[in-house]
Protein backbone atom coordinates (compact mmCIF):
# COMPACT_ATOMS: atom_id res chain seq x y z
CA UNK A 1 0.00 0.00 0.00
CA UNK A 2 1.55 3.36 -0.95
CA UNK A 3 2.10 5.73 1.89
CA UNK A 4 -0.24 8.34 0.41
CA UNK A 5 -3.13 5.93 0.88
CA UNK A 6 -3.13 6.68 4.60
CA UNK A 7 -3.43 10.39 3.88
CA UNK A 8 -6.29 10.46 1.39
CA UNK A 9 -8.91 11.89 3.77
CA UNK A 10 -9.35 15.64 4.36
CA UNK A 11 -7.50 16.71 7.47
CA UNK A 12 -10.68 17.42 9.47
CA UNK A 13 -12.13 14.00 8.61
CA UNK A 14 -8.83 12.35 9.49
CA UNK A 15 -8.89 14.04 12.90
CA UNK A 16 -12.50 13.04 13.52
CA UNK A 17 -11.72 9.41 12.76
CA UNK A 18 -8.54 9.44 14.82
CA UNK A 19 -10.26 10.91 17.88
CA UNK A 20 -13.10 8.39 17.60
CA UNK A 21 -10.70 5.46 17.31
CA UNK A 22 -8.68 6.77 20.26
CA UNK A 23 -11.87 7.03 22.31
CA UNK A 24 -12.73 3.41 21.50
CA UNK A 25 -9.36 2.02 22.54
CA UNK A 26 -9.25 4.19 25.66
CA UNK A 27 -12.66 2.87 26.61
CA UNK A 28 -11.42 -0.71 26.19
CA UNK A 29 -8.30 0.02 28.26
CA UNK A 30 -10.39 1.75 30.91
CA UNK A 31 -12.60 -1.32 31.21
CA UNK A 32 -9.55 -3.56 31.57
CA UNK A 33 -7.84 -1.33 34.13
CA UNK A 34 -10.93 -0.04 35.92
CA UNK A 35 -9.67 -1.19 39.34
CA UNK A 36 -6.55 0.96 39.01
CA UNK A 37 -8.47 4.03 37.85
CA UNK A 38 -10.90 3.63 40.74
CA UNK A 39 -8.03 3.36 43.21
CA UNK A 40 -6.27 6.40 41.75
CA UNK A 41 -9.49 8.42 41.85
CA UNK A 42 -9.94 7.44 45.50
CA UNK A 43 -6.42 8.65 46.30
CA UNK A 44 -6.90 11.93 44.43
CA UNK A 45 -10.16 12.70 46.18
CA UNK A 46 -9.60 11.39 49.70
CA UNK A 47 -5.87 11.67 50.42
CA UNK A 48 -4.54 15.21 50.88
CA UNK A 49 -1.10 14.26 49.58
CA UNK A 50 -2.57 13.67 46.13
CA UNK A 51 -5.37 16.22 45.98
CA UNK A 52 -3.33 18.38 43.57
CA UNK A 53 -3.71 15.62 40.94
CA UNK A 54 -7.33 16.68 40.51
CA UNK A 55 -5.93 19.70 38.66
CA UNK A 56 -3.85 17.64 36.23
CA UNK A 57 -6.64 16.58 33.79
CA UNK A 58 -7.68 20.21 33.16
CA UNK A 59 -4.00 21.17 32.86
CA UNK A 60 -3.50 18.46 30.24
CA UNK A 61 -6.56 19.74 28.37
CA UNK A 62 -5.12 23.28 28.53
CA UNK A 63 -1.75 22.08 27.20
CA UNK A 64 -3.48 20.36 24.27
CA UNK A 65 -5.56 23.48 23.61
CA UNK A 66 -2.36 25.56 23.43
CA UNK A 67 -1.19 23.34 20.56
CA UNK A 68 -4.42 23.63 18.57
CA UNK A 69 -2.91 25.74 15.77
CA UNK A 70 0.02 23.37 15.32
CA UNK A 71 -2.26 20.33 15.44
CA UNK A 72 -4.34 21.83 12.64
CA UNK A 73 -1.24 21.58 10.42
CA UNK A 74 -0.58 17.90 11.15
CA UNK A 75 -2.56 14.91 9.93
CA UNK A 76 -2.99 12.01 12.37
CA UNK A 77 -2.17 8.52 11.16
CA UNK A 78 -1.69 5.07 12.62
CA UNK A 79 1.82 4.37 13.92
CA UNK A 80 2.20 0.82 15.21
CA UNK A 81 5.33 1.33 17.43
CA UNK A 82 3.01 3.16 19.83
CA UNK A 83 1.39 -0.20 20.53
CA UNK A 84 4.71 -1.40 21.95
CA UNK A 85 4.43 1.28 24.65
CA UNK A 86 0.86 0.19 25.28
CA UNK A 87 1.93 -3.44 25.60
CA UNK A 88 4.83 -2.53 27.90
CA UNK A 89 2.46 -0.53 30.07
CA UNK A 90 0.08 -3.47 30.32
CA UNK A 91 2.97 -5.79 31.23
CA UNK A 92 3.90 -3.44 34.08
CA UNK A 93 0.22 -3.15 35.03
CA UNK A 94 -0.14 -6.92 35.14
CA UNK A 95 3.10 -7.31 37.11
CA UNK A 96 2.03 -4.67 39.60
CA UNK A 97 -1.27 -6.44 40.11
CA UNK A 98 0.38 -9.81 40.58
CA UNK A 99 2.91 -8.42 43.07
CA UNK A 100 0.39 -6.20 44.86
CA UNK A 101 2.41 -3.04 44.07
CA UNK A 102 -0.10 -0.30 43.32
CA UNK A 103 2.53 2.12 42.03
CA UNK A 104 3.54 -0.29 39.26
CA UNK A 105 -0.04 -1.21 38.36
CA UNK A 106 -1.09 2.44 38.18
CA UNK A 107 2.01 3.56 36.27
CA UNK A 108 1.45 0.77 33.75
CA UNK A 109 -2.16 1.85 33.36
CA UNK A 110 -1.20 5.41 32.44
CA UNK A 111 1.55 4.13 30.12
CA UNK A 112 -0.99 2.02 28.22
CA UNK A 113 -3.16 5.09 27.62
CA UNK A 114 -0.14 7.09 26.46
CA UNK A 115 0.87 4.35 24.05
CA UNK A 116 -2.64 4.17 22.61
CA UNK A 117 -2.57 7.92 21.93
CA UNK A 118 0.80 7.64 20.20
CA UNK A 119 -0.36 4.66 18.12
CA UNK A 120 -3.66 6.18 17.00
CA UNK A 121 -2.48 9.76 16.45
CA UNK A 122 0.92 9.04 14.93
CA UNK A 123 4.50 10.14 15.44
CA UNK A 124 4.17 13.76 14.32
CA UNK A 125 1.08 14.49 16.40
CA UNK A 126 2.66 12.78 19.41
CA UNK A 127 5.75 14.98 19.14
CA UNK A 128 3.61 18.13 18.89
CA UNK A 129 1.75 16.88 22.00
CA UNK A 130 4.88 15.60 23.75
CA UNK A 131 4.41 17.75 26.88
CA UNK A 132 0.78 16.84 27.66
CA UNK A 133 1.48 13.16 26.93
CA UNK A 134 4.47 13.08 29.27
CA UNK A 135 2.77 15.29 31.86
CA UNK A 136 -0.04 12.74 32.12
CA UNK A 137 2.46 10.58 34.03
CA UNK A 138 1.73 12.79 37.05
CA UNK A 139 -1.73 11.22 37.23
CA UNK A 140 -0.01 8.37 39.07
CA UNK A 141 0.03 8.97 42.85
CA UNK A 142 3.59 8.61 44.12
CA UNK A 143 5.67 9.84 47.02
CA UNK A 144 4.75 7.60 49.95
CA UNK A 145 7.98 5.72 49.28
CA UNK A 146 10.13 8.66 50.43
CA UNK A 147 8.16 9.67 53.54
CA UNK A 148 10.63 8.09 56.04
CA UNK A 149 13.56 9.90 54.41
CA UNK A 150 11.67 13.20 54.42
CA UNK A 151 10.75 12.72 58.08
CA UNK A 152 14.43 12.22 58.92
CA UNK A 153 15.55 15.31 56.97
CA UNK A 154 12.79 17.46 58.49
CA UNK A 155 13.65 16.26 62.00
CA UNK A 156 17.34 16.98 61.42
CA UNK A 157 16.66 20.52 60.18
CA UNK A 158 14.18 21.23 62.98
CA UNK A 159 16.62 19.91 65.59
CA UNK A 160 19.48 22.02 64.28
CA UNK A 161 17.35 25.19 64.12
CA UNK A 162 15.82 24.56 67.55
CA UNK A 163 19.24 24.18 69.10
CA UNK A 164 20.56 27.22 67.23
CA UNK A 165 17.64 29.33 68.52
CA UNK A 166 18.60 28.56 72.14
CA UNK A 167 15.72 26.25 73.04
CA UNK A 168 16.68 23.43 75.40
CA UNK A 169 15.94 20.09 73.72
CA UNK A 170 16.81 16.44 73.46
CA UNK A 171 16.47 14.86 70.02
CA UNK A 172 16.18 11.20 69.15
CA UNK A 173 15.49 10.67 65.48
CA UNK A 174 12.06 12.09 64.69
CA UNK A 175 11.38 12.83 68.39
CA UNK A 176 12.27 16.29 69.73
CA UNK A 177 11.71 16.82 73.46
CA UNK A 178 11.52 20.42 74.68
CA UNK A 179 10.25 22.21 77.82
CA UNK A 180 6.94 22.83 76.00
CA UNK A 181 6.45 19.14 75.27
CA UNK A 182 7.50 16.24 73.06
CA UNK A 183 7.28 16.90 69.33
CA UNK A 184 7.16 14.13 66.73
CA UNK A 185 7.86 14.64 63.04
CA UNK A 186 4.98 12.42 61.93
CA UNK A 187 4.27 11.26 58.38
CA UNK A 188 1.85 14.15 57.92
CA UNK A 189 4.68 16.55 58.82
CA UNK A 190 7.20 15.04 56.40
CA UNK A 191 6.37 17.60 53.71
CA UNK A 192 5.77 14.97 51.02
CA UNK A 193 2.54 16.66 49.89
CA UNK A 194 4.35 19.96 49.52
CA UNK A 195 7.29 18.38 47.68
CA UNK A 196 5.22 16.40 45.16
CA UNK A 197 3.01 19.39 44.33
CA UNK A 198 6.05 21.62 43.87
CA UNK A 199 7.79 19.13 41.57
CA UNK A 200 4.62 18.75 39.50
CA UNK A 201 4.28 22.53 39.18
CA UNK A 202 8.00 22.84 38.48
CA UNK A 203 7.84 20.42 35.55
CA UNK A 204 4.89 22.32 34.09
CA UNK A 205 6.60 25.70 34.38
CA UNK A 206 10.02 24.40 33.26
CA UNK A 207 8.71 23.05 29.98
CA UNK A 208 6.24 25.83 29.18
CA UNK A 209 8.32 28.87 30.12
CA UNK A 210 11.95 27.83 29.47
CA UNK A 211 13.84 26.82 26.34
CA UNK A 212 17.20 25.99 27.86
CA UNK A 213 17.74 22.73 29.72
CA UNK A 214 20.12 24.43 32.15
CA UNK A 215 17.38 26.77 33.39
CA UNK A 216 14.89 23.93 33.53
CA UNK A 217 17.34 21.99 35.65
CA UNK A 218 17.87 24.86 38.08
CA UNK A 219 14.12 25.37 38.50
CA UNK A 220 13.47 21.68 39.12
CA UNK A 221 16.35 21.57 41.61
CA UNK A 222 14.79 24.53 43.44
CA UNK A 223 11.41 22.77 43.44
CA UNK A 224 13.04 19.87 45.30
CA UNK A 225 15.38 21.68 47.69
CA UNK A 226 13.24 24.71 48.64
CA UNK A 227 10.17 22.77 49.88
CA UNK A 228 12.35 20.39 51.90
CA UNK A 229 14.16 23.27 53.62
CA UNK A 230 10.91 25.21 54.02
CA UNK A 231 9.28 22.23 55.71
CA UNK A 232 12.17 22.01 58.16
CA UNK A 233 11.78 25.71 58.93
CA UNK A 234 8.03 25.22 59.45
CA UNK A 235 8.64 22.37 61.88
CA UNK A 236 11.16 24.46 63.80
CA UNK A 237 8.80 27.47 63.89
CA UNK A 238 6.09 25.28 65.41
CA UNK A 239 8.46 24.08 68.13
CA UNK A 240 9.78 27.59 68.78
CA UNK A 241 6.31 29.18 69.01
CA UNK A 242 5.19 26.39 71.33
CA UNK A 243 7.72 27.51 73.92
CA UNK A 244 5.68 30.69 74.38
CA UNK A 245 2.06 29.80 73.57
CA UNK A 246 1.96 26.06 74.35
CA UNK A 247 2.11 23.01 72.14
CA UNK A 248 -1.62 22.84 71.41
CA UNK A 249 -1.89 26.46 70.27
CA UNK A 250 1.28 26.13 68.20
CA UNK A 251 -0.08 23.01 66.53
CA UNK A 252 -3.29 24.79 65.56
CA UNK A 253 -1.29 27.73 64.24
CA UNK A 254 0.89 25.34 62.25
CA UNK A 255 -2.05 23.71 60.48
CA UNK A 256 -3.59 27.04 59.54
CA UNK A 257 -0.38 28.73 58.42
CA UNK A 258 1.09 25.72 56.62
CA UNK A 259 -2.15 24.81 54.91
CA UNK A 260 -3.27 28.25 53.77
CA UNK A 261 -0.36 30.67 53.85
CA UNK A 262 3.04 29.03 54.02
CA UNK A 263 2.59 26.84 50.94
CA UNK A 264 1.44 29.81 48.88
CA UNK A 265 4.34 31.98 50.05
CA UNK A 266 6.94 29.38 49.07
CA UNK A 267 5.36 28.83 45.65
CA UNK A 268 5.22 32.58 45.06
CA UNK A 269 8.86 32.91 46.12
CA UNK A 270 10.13 30.20 43.78
CA UNK A 271 8.05 31.29 40.79
CA UNK A 272 8.71 34.96 41.48
CA UNK A 273 12.45 34.41 41.29
CA UNK A 274 12.15 32.08 38.27
CA UNK A 275 9.94 34.60 36.42
CA UNK A 276 12.93 36.88 35.96
CA UNK A 277 14.44 34.29 33.60
CA UNK A 278 11.33 33.10 31.74
CA UNK A 279 12.18 32.74 28.06
CA UNK A 280 8.77 32.33 26.42
CA UNK A 281 5.02 32.32 26.88
CA UNK A 282 3.28 28.97 27.40
CA UNK A 283 1.63 29.36 23.97
CA UNK A 284 5.07 29.03 22.39
CA UNK A 285 6.09 25.87 24.24
CA UNK A 286 6.74 22.57 22.51
CA UNK A 287 7.71 21.65 18.98
CA UNK A 288 5.89 23.28 16.11
CA UNK A 289 4.61 21.23 13.20
CA UNK A 290 7.42 22.61 11.04
CA UNK A 291 10.07 21.73 13.63
CA UNK A 292 8.70 18.20 13.92
CA UNK A 293 8.77 17.80 10.15
CA UNK A 294 12.43 18.82 10.16
CA UNK A 295 13.55 16.34 12.79
CA UNK A 296 15.77 13.63 11.24
CA UNK A 297 14.28 10.98 13.54
CA UNK A 298 10.83 11.62 12.05
CA UNK A 299 12.00 10.80 8.55
CA UNK A 300 13.53 7.53 9.81
CA UNK A 301 10.67 6.37 12.04
CA UNK A 302 7.57 7.67 10.35
CA UNK A 303 7.75 4.83 7.83
CA UNK A 304 6.40 2.47 10.49
CA UNK A 305 2.86 3.62 9.76
CA UNK A 306 -0.10 1.30 9.55
CA UNK A 307 -3.72 1.72 8.52
CA UNK A 308 -5.56 3.38 11.45
CA UNK A 309 -8.28 0.75 11.62
CA UNK A 310 -5.65 -1.98 11.72
CA UNK A 311 -3.85 -0.20 14.56
CA UNK A 312 -7.16 0.07 16.38
CA UNK A 313 -7.84 -3.65 15.88
CA UNK A 314 -4.40 -4.61 17.16
CA UNK A 315 -4.78 -2.29 20.14
CA UNK A 316 -8.13 -3.79 21.07
CA UNK A 317 -6.70 -7.29 20.72
CA UNK A 318 -3.83 -6.39 23.05
CA UNK A 319 -6.20 -4.87 25.61
CA UNK A 320 -8.49 -7.90 25.48
CA UNK A 321 -5.60 -10.36 25.78
CA UNK A 322 -4.17 -8.67 28.87
CA UNK A 323 -7.64 -8.35 30.41
CA UNK A 324 -8.09 -12.11 30.03
CA UNK A 325 -4.65 -12.84 31.48
CA UNK A 326 -5.38 -10.53 34.43
CA UNK A 327 -8.44 -12.61 35.28
CA UNK A 328 -6.48 -15.84 35.12
CA UNK A 329 -3.54 -14.86 37.32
Amino acid sequence: MPREASLDLPRDDAWTGAVMRLGVIWLALFAATFTEWAEMAHQWWNIDTYSHILLIPPIIAWLVWLRREELAQVRPQGWWPGLLWTALGLVIWLGGRALGINLFAQAGTVMAFQGAAIALLGLRVSLVLALPIVFSSFLVPFGDEIIPQLQAVTAHLATWLTEASGVAMVADGIYIDTPAGLFIVAEACSGVKFLIAMVTLGVLVAFTCFDRWSRRGWLLLACVIVPIIANGVRAWATIFIAQYVGAEAAGSFDHIVYGWVFFGIVIALVLGIAWRWFERDPEDSGWSAAEVAGLPVVARLEGYWLAPNLVLGLGLAIAFAFAVIARLV
